[in-house]
């Protein structure tokens, strides 16, 4: 149905799954999650599809955080709540290992914007391509949101020097340059992205299904961040904070972060 927030479509060997809420350039709300979710297991599920393609409905793969849900979040927030485990966050952090562990190969076919969690989201990909138009960014720091997951895999994808360039600047780069940054494989004319990822998805087809699912269980094994970082550690869990509280008031109100600095 075309207003469902998470549209899932069949195009045998592939499952495209779209981020479908482009007046909210596809945020990642509970509802989106809870979307993504049942479709990534709708997918695996299905023995036909051998691969799942990630896209997003109109201009946007994913802007990140819903931010209604964000505006209810601060309006909740308490003082004694800093330190604590952010639940929410903790969702779309839940989502992100979920696409990465996947059994079946992931493909990002990246239309438009993503930065946030809908970077976080690519980044689990197996594979990526993207609209020459798109931009990535990790900008969650300017809003005094700390990086959880994500750090796992842009290290793991990009190599430390670039994760903390990425990370630490929050700067948006093209999808050229996160190509030459080993962010993405591929760069395409619009016209050309959904036909790139289903090209993929075809030569996936073609390897035996027992020997890629273990191949990538082992490649999960083998990479050394994801031994030495779970989600379920303290560094690995978005934590709410004062930072976070003052941040979004200051997201909301249109103000300078009180942190900002300006150069005289």
């Amino acid at each position: 149905m075309a207003d469902e927030i998470v549209l899932y479509e069949t195009r045998y060997p592939a499952a495209i799954i779209t981020l479908n809420n482009p007046d909210h350039r596809n945020a990642m709300s509970s509802a989106m999650i809870d979307g993504l979710m049942a479709a990534i297991a709708r997918g695996e599920e299905d023995r036909r599809v051998r691969a799942l393609v990630f896209t997003g409905a109109g201009s946007a793969f994913s802007a990140g955080m819903d931010l209604g849900e964000l505006r209810t979040i601060l309006d909740q927030l308490r003082i004694d709540d800093c330190g604590k485990v952010w639940e929410g966050a903790l969702r779309g952090e839940a989502l992100i290992e979920r696409v990465y562990r996947l059994g079946k190969p992931s493909i990002a076919a990246v239309n438009g914007i993503a930065v946030g969690n809908g970077a976080g989201f690519l980044s689990a990909c197996d594979l990526a391509v993207a609209a020459d138009s798109a931009r990535i960014g990790y900008t969650e720091m300017k809003h005094g949101i700390q990086a959880g997951m994500v750090i796992l895999h842009l290290m793991r994808l990009v190599g430390e020097r670039v994760a903390r360039y990425l990370l630490l600047t929050g700067e948006l780069v093209t999808a050229d340059q996160a190509m030459v940054l080993g962010l993405i494989n591929k760069v395409v004319p619009p016209g050309q992205l959904m036909d790139s990822a289903l090209a993929w998805a075809d030569a996936i087809a073609m390897n035996a299904p027992k020997a890629e699912a273990t191949t990538k269980s082992l490649m999960c094994k083998f990479s050394g961040q994801a031994i030495a970082m779970s989600m379920t550690e303290y560094t690995a869990a978005p934590h709410i904070s004062d930072e976070t509280r003052s941040g979004l008031e200051s997201f909301f109100d249109k103000k300078p972060v009180p942190w900002s600095f300006k150069p005289s």
